[in-house]
Order: structure tokens, then sequence, then C-alpha cells
């Protein structure tokens, strides 16, 4: 049986592409035992969390769009329900439309829970 990460906001599972790089294996070892993370508002368009650990970075100039997971200094994990353009490692995409990441993440804080199993 083939493991794979999954992302959880607030106990629902919700479906994500996981870019293929060393960030991301480095992110499943920290999820083998489930990862819990609590994530506040920023920004009005992002919600941010600490991982507690530094992860591998491969920061780049981008522009982050809704449903986007990306590493934020190596050791903040950041999910948008908006955009903004900074230098961050992409992790994944959450695959869902903008309505519906707006209505998980901007009504207050959250806790993100990553599972690799």
């Amino acid at each position: 049986m083939t493991k794979t990460m999954k992302i959880y906001i607030d106990k629902k599972e919700l479906p994500v592409t996981w870019q293929d790089n060393d960030s991301v294996e480095a992110l499943k070892e920290l999820a083998a035992n489930g990862l819990a993370v609590r994530m506040s508002m920023y920004g009005g368009f992002e919600q941010v969390g600490p991982l507690g650990a530094n992860l591998p970075r491969d920061d780049k100039q981008t522009t982050a769009v809704y449903g986007d997971v990306v590493l934020y200094s190596g050791n903040q994990i950041v999910i948008f329900y908006g955009s903004n353009s900074w230098s961050y490692t992409r992790l994944g995409h959450i695959d869902l439309s903008k309505a519906e990441m707006t209505d998980l993440l901007s009504n207050g804080d959250v806790t993100v829970t990553l599972k690799y199993e």
C-alpha cells in the first residue's frame, strides 16, 4: 500500500496535490505520526502556522493564490485563500475553489493536521 500525505482543516480532509521536492519529503517525516499546526489569520489572505522544525527550502519569488500551500522562512506553513507575492518554497495546492478556500480559512484561526499514512 502506498503512503500519501493528507491535509485536514478542522478535521475535514482536503484534496491536495503535493510538489515533488525536498521540503515535502521532510514534511512527510514530520507528519508520519500526525502533525497538528495551530494556524493564525494574517493579512486577510492567508493562514500561517509554525511547524516546530526547520525544513529544507528553495525559496523563489512567486505569487501565491488561493489553495496554495507554501513554506515560509523554512519553519512556517502558509495556506492561502487570497493572493500574495513573496519568496516561498512551494509545497502543494489544495484543489478547491476560491469560495471554498475563503469559507474554510477566513473566519478565524484554524488547526491544520498533516498525516503521512
